[in-house]
């Protein structure tokens, strides 16, 4: 079923993803330029941080594609030297400490791992939809357990690298571990209620047990987020004028905007921001 639009005109499911969702919620101006501008305004350079973080879960998803008996620490930690992204590092001496770092990183996670424990999806993409919402995302890793009552279920599994300490609320609130449990159940006709996030700096697993109603609380935000956005997507087809532009897609100025890809295009976000280079995501993140 298609929801009527305030015209009484059938209006067609907003199709996104959890990313595009929060972006809306974190800066709407920035929504904009990541999603509707065209031609895109121009990104500033990579980040080192990005870069580790892309190595290692690529290098994890490439180790559960290989034959069971290849599957071995030292593999591991093969494959992030071999697929290695320098982009945004200072130089290529702190390239290689963080390479380095990394490496024993993926190697100690992978060694407490089970490497015939087959996952259910690897890097795999789930897509969802309601009244309202298309929703699709991409999982890093999607297990296949046995809960604790004897069913067979699915675990939606999240690898994080940053700095930042999480914490078990982290995966509770976060919306798109929800809407990825909920895809993902859907597709595979099988409960997934557990989400899990994986900080591999520390080791530490931070879980949460959904229940039918907290997943749809997630889904029910969602689907107000969509219709906010939807909205503000066919203004914008409107041509709508730099000044109704700024009106419709504000700046959020804050402490993140440092960190935001189009900062040049923002003088708001200019006059807010501290000074960040490429490089400065990796502080605590490992030995320099």
């Amino acid at each position: 079923m298609e929801q009527l639009g305030f015209e009484g005109m059938p209006r067609r499911l907003y199709s996104c993803t959890p990313t595009r969702l929060r972006t809306w919620l974190e800066c709407p101006r920035r929504y904009r330029m990541s999603y509707l501008d065209r031609p895109g305004p121009p990104k500033g350079t990579p980040w080192a941080h990005n870069s580790l973080g892309a190595s290692v879960h690529n290098s994890l998803a490439a180790w559960w594609r290989l034959p069971l008996a290849r599957r071995t620490v030292a593999a591991a930690g093969s494959l992030l030297e071999r697929g290695w992204i320098a982009e945004g590092f200072a130089d290529d001496a702190q390239s290689a400490r963080y390479r380095a770092w990394a490496r024993e990183m993926v190697e100690g996670y992978v060694a407490g791992l089970d490497p015939a424990d087959e996952p259910a999806g690897v890097e795999r993409t789930v897509a969802t939809r309601t009244d309202v919402i298309a929703v699709s995302g991409r999982i890093d890793r999607l297990d296949s357990r046995i809960s604790g009552s004897g069913a067979p279920e699915l675990v939606v599994v999240d690898y994080k690298t940053g700095r930042h300490v999480l914490s078990v609320d982290d995966a509770r609130s976060s919306l798109a571990l929800a809407l990825y449990a909920l895809a993902a159940s859907r597709a595979l006709r099988r409960e997934c209620k557990r989400v899990e996030l994986h900080h591999l700096p520390t080791g530490r697993v931070l879980a949460w047990e959904h229940t039918p109603e907290s997943l749809s609380v997630h889904l029910r935000r969602a689907e107000e987020i969509a219709i906010e956005c939807a909205e503000a997507d066919e203004r914008m087809r409107g041509s709508l004028s730099p000044d109704a532009r700024d009106e419709v897609f504000p700046p959020v100025p804050g402490p993140g905007c440092g960190w935001c890809d189009y900062l040049r295009h923002c003088p708001e976000g200019q006059a807010t921001a501290v000074t960040r280079r490429p490089w400065d995501g990796l502080a605590d993140l490992a030995p320099a």
